[in-house]
């Protein structure tokens, strides 16, 4: 859907951002998709949230890394994020819930402060988030950026959602993963 002009590509992270998303889409003019997971999803606004249509939502600061999420991965971002602090490393956690428009600012000042990139989503590798944060890094701020998603492959279908995630890869420990592999390409 981000090849098509003028279409505005959602992927909210929870029921209370979704429910967000639809009222702001119904207000806008012209083409969108809103694109949600199958089944619940853990809540990441239990106090509700202010969804503003191409702003990005800083849930965690990190010094570290910053990992970027959207949909079912933003609660395994933050999970992530946990793990790592056990072991002093200090990851930002940022709901890009808006694939397009990216928000180019805030991926931009992450990049700043990181210097390091990891973007999860529960989508192809291929045009997805971590395709637009890649793409919007090489042409303005060149930093390592690892993509946890599904790889370039057909799609499987499972009664257990959790055991499909296992599968491809996108779990937090996953993330946790990639992580430790920004952060040594960051390092070199």
């Amino acid at each position: 859907m981000r090849v098509l002009p003028n279409m505005k590509v959602v992927v909210p992270a929870d029921a209370p951002e979704t429910e967000e998303a639809i009222r702001t889409l119904v207000e806008w003019y012209g083409p969108s998709y809103l694109r949600l997971g199958r089944g619940s999803s853990p809540v990441v606004y239990d106090d509700g949230c202010d969804f503003i249509l191409g702003e990005a939502t800083v849930l965690q600061e990190g010094s570290d890394v910053t990992i970027m999420a959207n949909g079912i991965m933003v609660s395994k971002a933050l999970i992530a994020a946990d793990m790592l602090s056990g072991d002093g490393i200090d990851a930002g956690v940022v709901d890009v819930h808006t694939v397009k428009p990216l928000d180019e600012a805030r991926v931009n000042k992450a990049a700043t402060e990181t210097g390091a990139i990891v973007v999860a989503e529960e989508h192809s590798v291929i045009g997805g988030l971590g395709s637009a944060v890649a793409e919007f890094l090489a042409e303005s701020r060149p930093v390592p950026v690892v993509r946890v998603g599904i790889r370039d492959r057909f799609g499987d279908s499972s009664r257990s959602y959790e055991d499909l995630l296992r599968k491809y890869g996108l779990t937090p420990g996953d993330i946790v993963e990639a992580v430790r592999a920004s952060m040594g390409l960051r390092d070199r």
